[in-house]
């Protein structure tokens, strides 16, 4: 196993070596959406839309909850309920991230 990835570090560094800085980059392209998918791409800008409205409406609903349970004098229940929206928040941000890295 040893013998296998220093025989594969060395071919990456001789590859490597021999590239001068001004080869051109490689680029896998920008690719081109498929015909007869437009709706599907509406359809998917939709939702998108629809979830980012969906995390800023429990934001709102969980800052509500804290200011109810802060009047009441209970306290960190909600602190679940706002780590939940944040995870979808980021989640829902990242996504068209981790497609692409996926694909």
């Amino acid at each position: 196993m040893r013998d296998l990835a220093l025989s594969a570090a060395s071919r990456a560094y001789i590859y490597l070596a021999d590239k001068t800085p001004g080869d051109p980059v490689p680029t896998p392209g920008t690719g081109k959406v498929p015909p007869g998918t437009d709706g599907l791409t509406t359809i998917l800008s939709w939702i998108a839309w629809v979830v980012c409205a969906a995390c800023v409406a429990g934001l709102l609903i969980v800052a509500g909850r804290m200011a109810v349970m802060h009047q009441r004098g209970e306290g960190g229940q909600h602190m679940t309920g706002l780590a939940y929206v944040l995870g979808a928040c980021v989640i829902v941000g990242s996504a068209s991230a981790l497609v692409g890295a996926l694909v």
